[in-house]
């Protein structure tokens, strides 16, 4: 196959192909813990200017690819980016997160929110995408990224982050037609969004359910999962052959709930053991994952070990390295770059300790 015509690593590995080594990239790859990215902060303090100027972000995005070649380049954004669209006021509060100037907690403001328009809303999201396309090529994968509809209507209905994520709950439990109607609409909008990334140049897109782990299972299965399906089945009808992620922060107790979602990808945080995971998952789906953030304190052998043991344990088919979360702000650069580079050499490597 010519270089020209090569599909990428990334996205051979989200189909299911067995390969020598899995590809690798990291959640949070650009960020705090870079110092280009803290430079340019500083020119750009606000984070709705770093992700919604197109040339600002497609720089963010970009710096990690110049300093690691990760096996997929990520568009730089947040899960709320698309709610002003929808008609919700927010913004981004630096180390805070999303704020919602007006949390959604009545029938009349959810019979007030529009259907989203990206063309109209989110524009710069084509431009970013594209370029990140150009810029990349076949050397790498571009992902998109949404929030689920719990999580954002979690944020929306609580008005920000939360630690009990009360407000929401006592919708769920008193009134929960109102929060089904909210839930549903976020589905529809989300599909939405994800089929517009895809068509702006996205090759495999994530979804964030940041707070799906915050509900029981039994809750899970309803106020969670059938949200996701909603959105995954709907972008499916269009858009069959992108391969789709699901991260749930927290997500032990709901993986094999996680499999029925209609995710291709299953992302797997560190409290479960791959291996375990792995069984649990079962031998058609594919995982992500699963190394702690914090292993990129310790030394270099230490986060050596830590990968192969990873990779190891998920086997050659079906499996994207990566963090079980978001790379941590203090992160040694240094060891990010290790942690690309053992990746990159790790058949080798195992090859040497069989």
């Amino acid at each position: 196959m010519s270089a020209l015509n090569e599909v990428p690593l990334l996205l051979r590995a989200a189909r299911g192909e067995t390969l020598d080594r899995p590809p690798v990239w990291m959640m949070r790859q650009a960020g705090r813990y870079m110092k280009a990215y803290r430079d340019l902060r500083e020119k750009y303090p606000s984070f709705r200017e770093r992700s919604e100027i197109p040339e600002v972000a497609i720089e963010v995005s970009l710096q990690p690819w110049r300093a690691f070649q990760p096996d997929g380049v990520i568009l730089f954004s947040d899960i709320v980016t698309p709610m002003p669209g929808l008609g919700i006021d927010m913004d981004i509060a630096e180390g805070k997160g999303p704020i919602i100037h007006a949390p959604i907690r009545t029938q009349q403001q959810i019979d007030n929110l529009q259907p989203l328009n990206p063309e109209e809303s989110l524009p710069f999201i084509k431009t970013i995408l594209k370029s990140l396309r150009e810029e990349v090529g076949n050397k790498s994968t571009v992902l998109g990224f949404v929030g689920a509809p719990w999580t954002l209507a979690a944020y929306a209905v609580e008005g920000k982050g939360s630690k009990d994520y009360a407000i929401i709950k006592n919708m769920a439990f008193s009134d929960p037609t109102l929060l089904h109607q909210l839930l549903s609409k976020f589905a529809d909008a989300i599909a939405v969004y994800v089929r517009y990334q895809i068509d702006c140049g996205a090759q495999v897109v994530q979804m964030f359910d940041s707070w799906a782990g915050q509900l029981s299972p039994q809750d899970y299965d309803t106020f969670a999962l059938p949200y996701q399906k909603q959105v995954f089945e709907q972008v499916k009808k269009t858009h069959p052959d992108t391969p789709l992620i699901l991260l749930v922060t927290g997500s032990a107790g709901l993986l094999e709930r996680m499999t029925t979602s209609g995710a291709d990808i299953i992302s797997v945080d560190w409290t479960v053991d791959m291996a375990d995971a792995r069984k649990r998952l079962g031998p058609n789906m594919n995982v992500q994952g699963n190394l702690d953030p914090g292993v990129l304190f310790g030394s270099q052998p230490f986060i050596r070990d830590r990968i192969l043991d990873t990779i190891r344990k998920a086997g050659h088919r079906g499996h994207i390295l990566n963090l079980g979360h978001g790379v941590l702000p203090g992160t040694p650069e240094d060891n990010v770059r290790f942690f690309f580079e053992t990746a990159k050499q790790a058949d080798k490597l195992l090859a040497v300790a069989a």
